[in-house]
Order: C-alpha cells, then structure tokens, then sequence
C-alpha cells in the first residue's frame, strides 16, 4: 500500500508539471509507468491517467477563477468579455469532441505505447524549432482576446486533435496552433488553458463512468493522492509556463522533446 503511494505521488508529480509545458503529459505518463509501474488493474490504471489530469484542470480553475467567472466581473463590458471567451472555449472544443468520441477505443489502441510516445517527442520538438524560428521574422496581428475571433477558435481547435496521440501535448499543440494563427503567445497559452476545462472534464466522466464507482479502498487511495499532488504542482507549473513565456519561446521545449525521445529510442530499442 505504502509503495502504490509513493508511486502515486510521483505520478501526479510528473502530470502536475508535464500537464502545461509542452512536453506531453501523456507521454510522459506512459513512459513513467514503464518503469514506476503501478500494481492495479488495467482498467483501474487506464481511468486514473484520465482522473489525475482533470486534478491538474481544476488548478487552471483555482488560478484563473476571478477572470473565468462572468458573474463577478466588475462591468457589464468585462461580463461580455467572459461570456465571449466561454463561447471561443465551446467552438474550439468541438473538433477534438467529436474525434475523441468517436475513436478513442481505436486511438488507443493503436498509439499508446512507447514508440508513438518516442517518435511523437521527436517530430513535434522538431516542429517547435523550426515554428519558433519561423516566428522570429513575424509580428502576431492578434495581441488580445478582442481580435482572437471565433474563427481563430475552432483552427485551434483542430490542432488539438493532435493530442489524442501521445506524445503531442495538448498544451504544445493548441499553443503554436494559436501561434500558427498569429495569435501572441499569452493568449494562445490561456485559451490552451481554457479550452482543457470542459474537455478534461468530459473525458474523465467518461472514464470514471466505465470504471464505475466500486474503488477498492487503495484504489481510492492512490486516486486521491495522485489528483492531490497533481493539483498541487499543476498550480506552481501554469503560473511558471506564463511567466516563462512572457520572455521566452518554446525552443527549449524543442530541444528537451528530441533528447527525450532519442533516450527512450535508444533505451527500449536495447531491452526489446
């Protein structure tokens, strides 16, 4: 018992950071219990990667609740505002809704393993450099909310589909989609944040509604830890992501991706 929580600590550790950077929490979560593996069921395991991610969810609501809620918003223009943001979040969720709907027994199937993982790493850090390179030579038309039009939405929206494989990162994914768009980073990166609300949300209603609600006691547990821990770090990593990028591009993260990735290459290719 003792030892399925510790595990469980270090699982929400890592989802906590890896959920807002754009590294792939995903991915790194599959990577992770290759070696930290946790001795609970399949299906128990496969909801839990699910339920800690909306703990990281409920850290974006912690964090950004004043500017999320229309009703406490001081003018009626503010009021506006929000309701207009809501109203992208709903577009942009859409694409991803209905893919994820529709195939994700499929998607799963096929794609969560370590060689997705590995080869996704790679080709997306690849993508990050040479986007942030790209970047250097534009000015983002779309500095705030206001010019971020409904449009704009649902095209990031459809890179979120990305997501779905692990190793993307939905945070990667979204983010230079908004970039792609010529949409400035600080928005980019709060939509991307927003957007994870309703779509963690319906995912891990999903789960939990497959699993049922018949935890064993250490199922139940290990689940309230890692959500905990998850919830914990995921605060300190959204606001250190938009401090970083207010100075920074994703570059870095493109780099950290294809070391990575060879790693696990190189690691699994040896033990195979």
């Amino acid at each position: 018992m003792l030892a399925e929580i510790v595990k469980s600590i270090i699982l929400g550790i890592v989802q906590g950071i890896t959920e807002w950077l754009p590294i792939s929490s995903t991915g790194h979560m599959i990577l992770v219990d290759e070696f930290l593996v946790l001795n609970q069921s399949a299906d128990f395991k496969e909801m839990y990667f699910v339920v800690i991610q909306l703990a990281s969810v409920l850290a974006v609501i912690l964090v950004y609740f004043k500017r999320l809620n229309p009703f406490t918003q001081p003018t009626y223009e503010a009021e506006k505002q929000t309701w207009n943001i809501w109203a992208k979040v709903i577009i942009g969720i859409i694409p991803v809704g209905i893919i994820g709907v529709l195939f994700e027994d499929k998607i799963t199937e096929i794609f969560y393993n370590w060689k997705t993982v590995a080869v996704t790493l790679i080709v997306y850090g690849v993508a990050f450099i040479l986007i942030e390179r790209w970047n250097k030579t534009r000015k983002m038309p779309i500095e705030d909310w206001k010019g971020f039009s409904y449009k704009n939405a649902f095209t990031v929206g459809l890179f979120q589909i990305l997501s779905l494989i692990p190793g993307t990162s939905r945070s990667g994914s979204t983010i230079m989609g908004g970039i792609l768009v010529g949409t400035a980073r600080p928005v980019a990166a709060e939509f991307s944040f927003f957007m994870s609300i309703p779509v963690m949300f319906g995912a891990s209603l999903i789960k939990l509604l497959g699993f049922g609600f018949n935890f064993t006691p250490e199922e139940l547990v290990v689940l309230l830890v890692g959500s905990v821990v998850s919830f914990i770090v995921s605060v300190f990593a959204i606001k250190f992501l938009i401090g970083y990028i207010q100075n920074n591009d994703f570059t870095a993260f493109g780099w950290y991706r294809i070391v990575v990735g060879v790693l696990v290459m190189a690691y699994f290719g040896l033990i195979a």
